[in-house]
Order: C-alpha cells, then sequence, then structure tokens
C-alpha cells in the first residue's frame, strides 16, 4: 500500500529552540521522498526521524535564508556517502544559484551520485510524474521565494450501482477502465471522476495572490504561521504570516488539513496557535507542527 505523509523535521523559524530544531519536511508520496527546506541540523533530524537518504528523490528550496537551507551541505554530501542509487533533483529559486552553488560545495567530498540542478525563475510545472505534477509559484518575501505544489492526476471511481445496471461484472471491470468502453457502455456511463490528492508548501512569506493559489483545494496545507495575530504588522514587515492570516487562507481556500509550522521563539505557547486558527474560522483536520511527527496526507474522498 502506498504511503503519502508528512515527516516534520523541524519547525522553527530564524532561531531554533530546545524543543524545535531549523525547518525540514520530507513528503513521503508513492514511494518517493521530496524533500522541502532542509535547515540546519536536517541530517540529525533525518536519523532521529527515521528517514535516510535513499527515501530522497527531490530538494524543493523555497529561499536561502540560512533556515531553510544551510542544511543543503550536509544532506547533499549524505546523498554522495550513502551512494543513493538513483537520480536526486534540486529545485530553488534561481535568483540563489551562488548561494546554492556554496552550499552544495561548502566542503571536500567525493561526488557518487547524480545530482541534477532545476533552478526555479518563474511560475509554472517543474516535474511531471505518473502520481504527480509539481508546480512552483511566487511569494513576498524580502528574498525571491517560491512555494511548491503537488498534485495526483485525476482518476475515476467505478460505481457498482451503474456497473450493475449495464451487466458489467468480474473482468470486464478492468477492460472496460482499460479500453474505455465494452459493448457499446462508456466508462463514463458506469464512473465519476475521482479528483487527484494536492499538497502545498508555503513558507516565509506575506499575504499575496500566490499563497491563495498554492492553497486552493488542497487536502494538506503547509505553512508558515511565524507570528500570533497581535503581531500582524511586524509580520508583514518582515515579510511573514501570522496563524490567524494562514487559516483564514485555508478556508477561503477549502483545505482539508492545514499544518501551522515555522514559529517564532518568542511565543512559549504552541497552542496560541491552534486557538487563533480556529477563532479565524477554520473547521477542518489542524495540526500545530512538532518536532520529529509524521502526518498522514487525509485520505482520498
Amino acid at each position: 500500500m502506498s504511503v503519502r505523509e508528512l515527516v516534520v523535521l523541524g519547525t522553527a523559524s530564524q532561531v531554533p529552540t530546545r524543543h524545535r530544531n531549523h525547518n525540514g519536511y520530507v513528503l513521503l508520496w508513492d514511494g518517493q521522498g521530496i524533500m522541502f527546506d532542509p535547515g540546519e541540523g536536517t541530517q540529525r533530524q533525518m536519523l532521529r526521524a527515521g528517514v535516510a537518504a535513499h527515501d530522497l528523490h527531490r530538494i524543493c528550496v523555497t529561499h536561502f535564508h540560512g533556515d531553510h537551507s544551510l542544511g543543503l551541505a550536509g544532506v547533499i554530501q549524505r546523498i554522495n556517502l550513502d551512494r543513493v542509487p538513483h537520480p536526486v533533483t534540486a529545485h530553488y529559486p534561481a535568483s540563489g544559484q551562488h548561494f546554492f552553488d556554496r552550499l552544495r560545495y561548502a566542503t571536500a567530498y567525493r561526488e557518487t551520485v547524480r545530482l541534477t540542478e532545476a533552478p526555479v525563475a518563474a511560475d509554472g510545472e517543474l516535474a511531471a510524474t505518473a502520481s504527480y505534477t509539481l508546480d512552483a509559484i511566487r511569494l513576498s518575501h524580502p528574498v525571491e521565494s517560491f512555494g511548491y505544489r503537488l498534485v495526483e492526476p485525476d482518476g475515476r471511481r467505478m460505481l457498482p450501482r451503474l456497473l450493475a445496471e449495464h451487466g458489467i461484472k468480474g473482468p470486464d471491470v478492468r477492460r472496460i477502465q482499460q479500453e474505455g468502453s465494452l459493448g457499446g457502455v462508456t466508462l463514463d456511463q458506469v464512473s465519476e471522476v475521482r479528483r487527484g490528492q494536492r499538497f502545498a508548501f508555503v513558507m516565509d512569506t506575506r499575504l499575496c495572490d500566490g499563497v491563495h493559489a498554492l492553497a486552493e483545494g488542497c487536502d494538506m496545507l503547509v505553512i508558515e504561521s511565524t507570528f500570533l495575530d497581535e503581531d500582524e504588522q511586524l509580520a508583514t514587515d518582515h515579510g511573514h504570516l501570522t496563524a490567524g492570516q494562514a487559516a483564514r487562507a485555508a478556508v477561503d481556500a477549502g483545505v482539508r488539513h492545514l499544518v501551522l509550522t515555522h514559529f517564532s521563539q518568542r511565543y512559549p505557547d504552541p497552542t496560541a496557535y491552534e486557538q487563533q486558527a480556529r477563532a479565524a474560522g477554520f473547521e477542518g483536520e489542524l495540526t500545530v507542527a512538532r518536532d520529529l511527527a509524521r502526518i498522514p496526507v487525509p485520505k482520498r474522498t
């Protein structure tokens, strides 16, 4: 059975705490692992969370502030040390190529794995596989930043009542799925569209069109909520979101599972994030992320 879950490696913003490592997230999706924003200490957090270098197929960096990228050097070198048997692709803002180069070659090591550099220069599709497409959309932060969105292709759900009405059963069910019609009955007559799952990763940003576009219709939205609502002006000034802003964006987008993360060290009580998100009207599944948590992507509807 395919596994689709988010592994949280770190949840702190600029300053780590005793209980929160710098950022780091791995989305496990049908046998592929997509790492997002490996901050300092990510390699050790992978060990603690049970994520191996062999699990990684892509690395997606939203922007080149240290809490989102300083772990790149260690992760890239670990991929090579462990001789990961498949190619790994790295996506990151093209304007930060010099930062990526410095991190990739921060120290001497032996390259054993093909790491493909795929810098992001504009909104659009980055990759298409059998189980997802990956897109990037620009966000609003003091340095260039992109959010990432993963969308599973739509499928079809067979409807037993309609199959029975048309006398289709046993091996013929597979035949009509493969061929599109059988004995004058079309696939549309005995099935309906089953919308593919959607996941988005939104880090450092003010509210902007990109936030709403990334969040639209998501089954799971992982989004920064650096500040609490009483510090909304501070959030705007520094290019960040509050818990209430993140939750309202999720409400507007019809998000099923909201994951808040990237917390400022100034707030000692994490329950305040949940309280403000609920006060903003979000009624779906809500997680205030904690380090080393594993969060399943909601089941398909």
